[in-house]
């Protein structure tokens, strides 16, 4: 299939170094989306894929620069992050009392927990296919993981 990424790569220039749960989350992340995902780039001219995605923030925007599988330059497209910010706060910090949750409170309060953060979590990715929208083609599980590496960084920016 050639609507895909097959490779993707997270550009931490400059950025602090993340925390083991941040870690976690980045890696748990990239081995889903490598996986499973949908990306196709709509435009006629569009080199087919699969593509290789480096995920950056380059003065204060989030930078997609994506290249072929043989690494031609396929298209870069920048998103602002303001649209962004609101969702990737709440995520963190419903993040934060879930990993707090998960060591001492019951099933039942870490299920409630991870309930909202799923909410915040697909709140995100509708934003980001909606933010997409005539750049890149993405399924919703697409969205989620590509969303969990933007928190990522924007964690660090």
């Amino acid at each position: 299939m050639t609507m895909r990424i097959c490779h993707i790569e997270i550009d931490t220039d400059g950025l602090p170094a993340p925390t083991p749960e941040i870690e976690q989350e980045r890696k748990v992340a990239i081995f889903d989306l490598l996986e499973e995902n949908t990306f196709a780039l709509p435009h006629a001219e569009a080199p087919d894929g699969p593509y290789r995605v480096t995920l950056a923030i380059r003065e204060k925007r989030l930078v997609f620069d994506i290249d072929t599988e043989d690494s031609s330059d396929a298209a870069e497209f920048h998103l602002s992050l303001a649209p962004f910010r609101q969702t990737v706060k709440d995520y963190w910090q419903i993040c934060e009392a879930y990993f707090d949750a998960v060591k001492k409170l019951p099933p039942s309060q870490i299920e409630a927990i991870d309930m909202a953060r799923r909410g915040i979590h697909n709140e995100g990715a509708r934003l980001l296919q909606e933010r997409l929208e005539g750049k890149a083609g993405i399924d919703i599980d697409t969205a989620r993981r590509l969303f969990t590496l933007i928190c990522v960084l924007h964690f660090g920016a």
